[in-house]
């Protein structure tokens, strides 16, 4: 790229532009209103003006002449040359003529215009077909980069200076949403101008640009992808139908995007709607458990003329009744397991897929995982050198076997997150959906593996968490202990003292959350814990936490992952009136809270960017008082954890580098429901319950609390993450660090009960019914343990017993909780009552069914009937 041409630049009502004048690529895209922001790499322009490497403005090309043989390649970044410019009229601000940075023998004539349309900037190229004989276009596609490039930048720097962006593959209906770090600043939404369908999302693996954990990667919008699916992805089972298109001799086509600035990511639909583009707002989202009354509303000028699911009979879609403010509104219900795509035809020609994930009921998801976790991943041998048996081990589901060791050591040694996932989400199952026989292996595994080996438990270390058990000294150990090659050099191979160290703080939640798991089970069920008394799980879960800040206090100066943890065991020490321990716990945590609430983005980690230590920071920013942080941490969350009318994307916290930690297939790759999807729901689900009125917190929650489930297979195995990559597009192999992301379906699974101004009453998490001014929900959560009736602002959980149907009255305000029967281990309930959102119009909800009030809640004893409990709202 000849640099030394300078730039052109242009303005539009909304942008300042700027393109290299040799290329005519944007050099830069600032939004007037913010001139100083840059939503593409501006800032590295010299680094990254080498031959292939892509910027906005480029333009990739697969064709054949005529309809067989071998597809040929062509790109505007291959081989950079001046390109011809053309006159500027009317409403183009910039063209040229692309022959020159092209191959001689492309069969196209390939034009390029910056046009201002109503005052929109457009990017649009024009495409002609210069042979004789017709040609196919097999794949069109148009590179998306912006500054997504975080290498050198601290936290306060990649805030003000970096983006995030995520697809809406739903062809005519698609489009790129683009937002700032910091989530409150101005997105930018990439739409179609004119027939330009978003039909693939093709990683842009050939630009040199280094990816690692401070790059993700560029990505282009595919418009055709029929000669990708024919030769790379293969293998795969495409998001939408791969097409091509014929030109025929002398034939035109013009295929373009426009650029649009929107508010912040809450506001996404909204100016989605503004631009006459179909909003889709499915509920309680994409991820469709069988049991569930899902519903599907549409907004669009045109009308609906067809809609069609593939496979046949994966879903069954039925119009509703009628809904405000224009949308149209379907009753869905999944029948069949696995990916479902909804392809709607607008009578205007317009076609859009919305993509749906049907799972089984979540109850079965949970006891399928449960029971996988404790058979095939349940490692019990004998003489175990490392001494993890027995234990919950990591598996590998392609070879259908154990991983009992990797040069990643951690993975094979029940520690870090990739160890200590599989344990870690055998023990958070029980919390939800308890299970004796599993349970009873679990307590082995505390008593014999974690408490003595993972956990050190005597000495000046007691309570520390060892960062791996396996570890790599073939000199020291028997021959044949190891597979793994003995002149294998990699820093990942950690020998004892590396595996052994105490330093990682990462390591102690998981340990923390398995004695809060023993113990809630102990204290709330009667023979279902009998290895230990509760209060030594309590008392344990809290040394644990004070034996993270004394033994790995840099690590424990940021948020951990699952962090809330420790909020919840001290939540539990104040209600068992443990009150020293309480206070030491507090006050230790304040320490960090502090810490936080000093820095502009209190969120770091071991990593230079990072989607995890918001969930901790978040919940501890607000315990302190520090409203402020947690603002600003919410908001960030919601930069990187969009909706979206796709499954994978839905609720999809950001992460793109642990399959290199913790996979099967090590690649960088946007990773589908990974851990973070599971945990940034606690912070996005908390906000909501204290601002009942905003849907779109609970939407984009619950997006993150069913993605975590979306990806269990149907025998039970859960992998660490879903393949985004179009040549994939399957789980990985490897069992990994799936287990964090169900510790926040553990704690986020919840029934919401709501009222939407335009959609009516909804059901998150349960069944909605409608009679006179009672509103009844059949609660479809595994372990039916939580409501949040939205119009109350009440928030009702159970530590024992499930519910089966709540019923509200919008006159009264009164509550009906109706419980299952009492079982062989919970002869009695435990409830608790909160009004997160503070006490409205003065009224507070108290039980009126006799109750034994303990421990900050009731004990509620349970027959061989179901119970009715009643909760009123009264003046305070």
């Amino acid at each position: 790229m000849d640099l030394e041409q300078g730039t052109v630049s242009f303005q539009t009502p909304s942008f300042q532009v700027a393109l290299v004048k040799s290329s005519q690529t944007v050099v830069a895209l600032h939004p007037k209103a913010e001139p100083a922001f840059d939503f593409t790499p501006g800032d590295r322009l010299k680094v990254r003006s080498s031959n292939g490497m892509y910027h906005l403005g480029d333009l990739n090309l697969r064709i054949r002449e005529g309809q067989s043989g071998q597809w040929k390649s062509f790109s505007t970044a291959t081989q950079r040359k001046p390109v011809q410019t053309l006159a500027a009229k009317g409403t183009v601000l910039a063209a040229a003529d692309l022959a020159n940075t092209l191959p001689a023998d492309i069969p196209l004539n390939v034009k390029r215009f910056w046009q201002s349309e109503q005052g929109q900037l457009v990017l649009r190229f024009e495409l002609t077909n210069r042979t004789t004989e017709a040609v196919e276009i097999g794949a069109l596609g148009i590179p998306m980069i912006f500054n997504n490039i975080l290498e050198g930048k601290d936290l306060v720097q990649a805030h003000a200076q970096s983006v995030m962006y995520d697809p809406y593959i739903g062809r005519d209906a698609g489009y790129l949403q683009v937002t700032r770090l910091n989530g409150r600043d101005s997105s930018l939404l990439v739409l179609p101008y004119g027939h330009t369908p978003f039909e693939a999302y093709n990683p842009l693996n050939d630009d040199p640009t280094p990816r690692g954990i401070t790059f993700e990667g560029f990505y282009e919008w595919m418009v055709y992808s029929k000669a990708y699916a024919e030769n790379e992805w293969e293998k795969a089972d495409p998001w939408n139908q791969p097409t091509s298109i014929i030109l025929k001799p002398g034939e035109t086509k013009s295929y373009g995007v426009r650029f649009v600035l929107g508010g912040t990511p809450e506001n996404i639909e909204e100016e989605l709607l503004q631009n006459n583009r179909p909003v889709a707002v499915g509920i309680p989202g994409y991820v469709l458990p069988q049991d569930v009354n899902g519903k599907l509303f549409i907004n669009y000028k045109s009308k609906v003329q067809s809609i069609k699911m593939e496979p046949e009979g994966a879903l069954v879609i039925s119009p509703a009744a009628s809904v405000k403010n224009g949308w149209k509104a379907y009753a869905i219900q999944g029948k069949k397991w696995g990916r479902a795509r909804l392809t709607i035809q607008y009578e205007d020609g317009l076609v859009q897929t919305v993509h749906y994930k049907i799972t089984k009921p979540e109850k079965e998801i949970v006891a399928d995982y449960g029971n996988f976790l404790t058979t095939k991943q349940w490692f019990e041998k004998e003489g175990d050198p490392f001494g993890r048996s027995p234990s919950v081990i990591s598996y590998d589901n392609e070879k259908k076997q154990q991983v009992l060791e990797d040069k990643r050591v951690w993975i094979a040694g029940l520690s870090d997150e990739a160890g200590a996932g599989s344990w870690l989400g055998a023990i958070m199952k029980q919390s939800v959906l308890p299970d004796k026989t599993e349970v009873d292996k679990l307590q082995r595994f505390v008593d014999e593996t974690l408490w003595g080996g993972i956990q050190v438990t005597e000495g000046p270390n007691k309570f520390g968490v060892r960062k791996s058990l396996f570890y790599y000294e073939p000199d020291s150990m028997p021959a044949g202990t190891y597979n793994i090659p003995a002149n294998l050099k990699v820093w990942s191979l950690w020998p004892k003292k590396e595996a052994y160290s105490l330093g990682r703080s990462y390591n102690y939640p998981h340990v923390a959350a398995a004695h809060w798991v023993l113990y809630r089970l102990a204290r709330n069920h009667k023979g279902l814990v009998t290895a230990q008394p509760w209060n030594w799980y309590l008392s344990n879960a809290y040394e644990t936490a004070m034996a993270m800040v004394r033994e790995a206090p840099y690590y424990a100066e940021f948020g951990q992952m699952e962090g809330t943890i420790f909020y919840m065991v001290l939540k539990d020490l104040k209600a068992e009136g443990m009150n020293e321990m309480a206070s030491t716990l507090e006050a230790a945590m304040k320490k960090r809270a502090i810490h936080w609430a000093s820095l502009p983005y209190p969120f770091g980690s071991e990593m230079p960017w990072d989607s995890t230590g918001q969930e901790e920071v978040y919940i501890w920013s607000l315990f302190f008082g520090y409203e402020d942080k947690a603002d600003v941490t919410l908001n960030a969350v919601l930069a990187y954890m969009p909706t979206i009318p796709h499954w994978a994307y839905n609720g999809n916290a950001r992460r793109y580098w642990d399959f290199l930690y913790a996979g099967g297939l090590p690649r960088v790759e946007r990773m589908i429901h990974h851990y973070g999807s599971g945990l940034n729901a606690i912070p996005v689900l908390t906000a909501y319950r204290r601002q009942p009125d905003n849907i779109y917190l609970l939407r984009v929650g619950y997006g993150g609390v069913l993605g975590t489930l979306s990806n269990i297979t149907e025998d039970g195995f859960a992998p660490v993450a879903f393949h985004s990559y179009p040549s994939t597009l399957h789980n990985d192999n490897y069992s990994g660090d799936y287990g964090s992301g169900f510790f926040g379906y553990a704690v986020n699974s919840a029934t919401y009960l709501v009222q939407h101004p335009d959609f009516g009453w909804l059901g998150f998490g349960g069944n909605v019914s409608v009679k006179n001014k009672k509103v009844e929900v059949q609660p479809t959560t595994a372990g039916r343990s939580a409501v949040f009736i939205a119009p109350a602002g009440l928030w009702v959980s159970l530590q024992a017993g499930k519910m089966k149907k709540i019923t509200y009255n919008q006159s009264s305000g009164q509550v009906k909780i109706t419980l299952d029967a009492a079982d062989t281990f919970t002869p009695r309930a435990f409830l608790t009552i909160e009004q997160p959102a503070g006490v409205k119009e003065g009224t507070v909800y108290s039980l009126r069914t006799k109750a034994s009030k303990q421990r900050g809640g009731y004990e509620i004893a349970l027959s061989n009937k179901e119970t009715e409990v009643i909760i009123d709202r009264q003046k305070k």
